[in-house]
């Protein structure tokens, strides 16, 4: 029998676990959910839901947790989330985990740590195509032409959110926010702590070692590619 996996995957802007989570779910077939995807999902559908995230995202607020919540749990009961699913961004407070709680039973929160100068480095190195979105690092993935996109030729651009400043901010922001929620998984026994200070592959790697000796990933979980 094919067990699902229902994961929670959390960590500082910058860490990658976004990447984890797109790597982790093309592999096993089981949908990333981002709940700033989500937000932009609702928003251009101008669903009733979408207009009262529109209202809170333009003006800069956070969306209220009852809001978050129905939207995660409509997410949720899609057919495609039945084998699982891993969630990016969700739950921000203990209140959501709570809710949470109510709609799933969660097999395990992964937390993605590394040190401050790590993310830095990762991040304010990053150099984005305004025209076609993609995505290079000064360090470790360069464009060919330095400044200039290989794709397309247009020019690269660093994102604000990227400055360093703003970096060491977000992340003071994160320990804030996230402290209470990581203290409720780790009482609840199903917190993992993973080491990101290192290359995506490794990490993941770690992360499926981990799963497969609680037994939470096996075999039949993998999704054929041919």
């Amino acid at each position: 029998m094919v067990m699902n996996m229902r994961l929670v995957f959390i960590g500082p802007p910058g860490v990658g676990k976004g990447t984890y989570a797109k790597m982790i779910s093309g592999k096993y077939g089981i949908p990333h959910i981002s709940t700033g995807d989500i937000f932009r999902e609702e928003i251009a559908k101008e669903s009733e839901l979408g207009l009262k995230v529109k209202y809170y995202v333009e003006r800069g607020l956070l969306v209220p947790d009852d809001i978050v919540i129905e939207i995660v749990k409509n997410v949720l009961e899609r057919p495609e989330c039945r084998r699982g699913f891993i969630l990016d961004g969700f739950p921000r407070t203990v209140k959501q985990a709570e809710e949470l709680d109510k709609i799933t039973v969660l097999d395990a929160v992964l937390l993605f740590e590394a040190p401050l100068h790590v993310i830095i480095e990762r991040v304010s190195g990053r150099l984005v195509c305004p025209n076609c979105g993609a995505i290079y690092n000064v360090s470790w993935k360069p464009p060919r032409k330095p400044g200039i996109c290989d794709v397309c030729g247009s020019t690269l651009i660093r994102r604000k959110d990227d400055e360093p400043e703003v970096i060491k901010a977000r992340y003071e922001v994160y320990r804030q926010t996230f402290t209470p929620v990581i203290e409720y998984y780790r009482n609840k026994k199903i917190l993992i702590e993973v080491y990101a200070g290192r290359e995506a592959q490794e990490v993941v790697t770690e992360v499926e070692k981990i799963l497969r000796e609680r037994k939470i990933i096996k075999n039949e979980h993998i999704i054929s590619k041919h």
